[in-house]
């Protein structure tokens, strides 16, 4: 999605890795309807793992740690593709099942998803022993994982783990993460990356802009608010700024979009570029994600 370029700081993603099982349909399902899809598609998805795919596609230095629970149809399925990447990390679960994603895609290309989650989502502290200390310059973490029920301690890793700058997506359950929890996150000063609807929920603000400032002040740092066709905005703390949308031909779908988006913007930074031209990076990367079938492009 990016072009090649230097790998820049060290990048730590810790996170998801499920089967998104894309339905083309003509609308959603009513109560008592009976709909026949087309066919469907098996591919390998997860907020997580969507964004470490678009920051190892880029050329980052990104170590990407992710559990895989092995029972069921799902986990061999990751894993398989798990190990084809050289950046990948993971953590296999012999036990435990690995869950999956139904994407379904309406013909204008909007998602609506139904999420079964498993090992995938949980997190312990002895998986990330090796990767404790300084060595990584950024630390990406979604708020799904720190809604599920071990999210407390992923929360503490992060506050003790000594690592770099906290890359932190609160994604579309922000407002179902306890608030005490989600204080926590903030006060480790992220940079925020969330779409409008997000950006309002936590914030409390009835305006992007208003979300975006709010945020900031509690934080410190960039918070960056997607706009889908409308681009994305960001507050830095010099102001507030919108980065128009790249031109799009065709939405094929919109799965993964913002997790494309988020990878490519933390690529940007991880390269020390302007907050302004990493935006308008990750805008070409989620018009690029819209077009493509599924969440990821393949290699």
């Amino acid at each position: 999605m990016v072009e090649r370029e230097p790998a820049g700081e060290p990048v730590l993603v810790f996170g998801s890795t499920c089967v998104d099982v894309l339905l083309r349909v003509p609308h959603l399902p009513r109560s008592q309807e009976d709909l026949q899809p087309p066919g469907q598609r098996f591919t390998v998805g997860g907020c997580a793992f969507n964004a470490a795919h678009a920051l190892g596609r880029g050329g980052a230095d990104v170590t990407f740690v992710t559990p895989v629970g092995m029972r069921g149809l799902y986990g061999p399925f990751v894993l398989q593709r798990l190990r084809s990447l050289p950046w990948a990390r993971p953590v296999i679960l012999p036990d435990r099942e690995n869950g999956c994603c139904y994407c379904l895609v309406e013909p204008g290309g909007e998602r609506t998803f139904l999420s079964v989650h498993g090992a995938e989502y949980g997190f312990d502290p002895a998986w990330m022993e090796p990767y404790r200390g300084s060595r990584f310059g950024w630390v990406y973490v979604c708020g799904l994982e720190i809604g599920e029920p071990t999210g407390e301690a992923l929360v503490t890793w992060l506050e003790n783990a000594g690592t770099g700058r906290i890359f932190f997506a609160p994604g579309p359950r922000a407002a179902q993460i306890p608030p005490e929890r989600i204080r926590r996150m903030l006060a480790l000063r992220p940079v925020l990356h969330l779409n409008r609807e997000e950006a309002l929920t936590l914030s409390g603000a009835d305006d992007v802009r208003g979300a975006a400032e709010a945020l900031f002040a509690r934080t410190g740092q960039p918070v960056i608010v997607t706009l889908g066709a409308d681009g994305a905005a960001f507050a830095d703390g010099d102001g507030f700024r919108t980065v128009p949308a790249c031109p799009v031909e065709r939405v094929t779908d919109t799965v993964g979009a913002g997790d494309a988006h988020a990878g490519a913007l933390l690529l940007a930074l991880s390269r020390g570029e302007p907050l302004a031209r990493a935006v308008a990076l990750a805008n070409r990367a989620g018009a690029l994600a819209v077009q493509t079938e599924g969440s990821t492009a393949e290699d």
